[in-house]
């Protein structure tokens, strides 16, 4: 009979840190100044929207909400990585560490602002009908309430886990490495993991949008285009940066797992 060495840690051990000695204050003001300008040129995209009466319409709605986004995700990673990079430790209470990840994770969907582009070119007769005040301040809300319910359940997998170790391979907080430091077997959390980022994005959703507003553009007058290159091009440089980074992050996190599953499927 195989006894397994389970507790309830306390704390993780952040082992991807390196020793940088001096260096690490320049580390740290590199990362400040991301974060400084990050927090600043949001907050007054966020002010110049809400001041102008002008510019409360639901594309305008929807450029806020990813504005306020970006706040949110980089809030819950910027200070962490800053208070780590100065440290000589870098161990984080379980219950900060969960924070951090319910933030990241938490990070809200995209998607409603191709659909918002989408009403807006293909089907500008209508787009006042279809897209009024109050339907973009209750798509805004699914945005971000569809994350928060579908975490709370990540987080009821996560939580009560035993763990066998408490060195996470990262430098800042991520579920699926403290899935991978359960002594017992979690198929469930790896397959809701899975379900989870892949309905996260919407990307299927996105890409349905957008070919649908290059076909408007390519039969549409080099006016036309442009107008609408400049309508899409906001939410084109914020859905790139987002969805990159959740790419190379799924890549790194879950290469074993995807991998296993392209075997099992090929």
């Amino acid at each position: 009979m195989i006894i397994i060495n389970s507790t309830k840690y306390l704390y993780f051990l952040l082992s991807s840190y390196l020793e940088t000695g001096l260096f690490k204050y320049a580390l740290f003001t590199i990362v400040m100044c991301i974060y400084v300008v990050i927090v600043c040129s949001n907050l007054l995209l966020i002010v110049v929207i809400c001041m102008n009466r002008s510019l409360h319409e639901p594309m305008y709605l929807f450029l806020c909400s990813l504005f306020v986004n970006e706040l949110f995700g980089s809030t819950g990673l910027f200070p962490f990585l800053m208070v780590q990079i100065l440290s000589d430790v870098h161990t984080v209470a379980a219950p900060l560490c969960f924070l951090q990840i319910i933030c990241l994770y938490t990070y809200a969907n995209i998607e409603f602002m191709a659909y918002d582009r989408f009403l807006a070119i293909c089907y500008p007769l209508h787009y006042n009908t279809c897209m009024t005040y109050k339907k973009a301040a209750i798509l805004i809300n699914l945005t971000w309430l569809y994350p928060f319910i579908a975490f709370t359940v990540l987080m009821s997998l996560s939580v009560p886990l035993q763990l066998c170790g408490n060195i996470i391979n990262k430098v800042y907080c991520d579920n699926y490495h403290i899935v991978k430091l359960a002594c017992y077997d979690t198929t469930v959390n790896n397959a809701y993991g899975l379900t989870y980022t892949a309905s996260l994005i919407g990307i299927v959703f996105m890409i349905y949008s957008y070919i649908r507003i290059l076909i408007v553009c390519f039969s549409a007058s080099k006016q036309s285009r442009q107008k609408a290159v400049s309508t899409c091009s906001p939410h084109l440089a914020s859905l790139l940066n987002f969805s990159l980074g959740c790419f190379f992050e799924i890549i790194q996190s879950r290469k074993t797992l995807l991998l296993l599953l392209f075997f099992l499927w090929g």
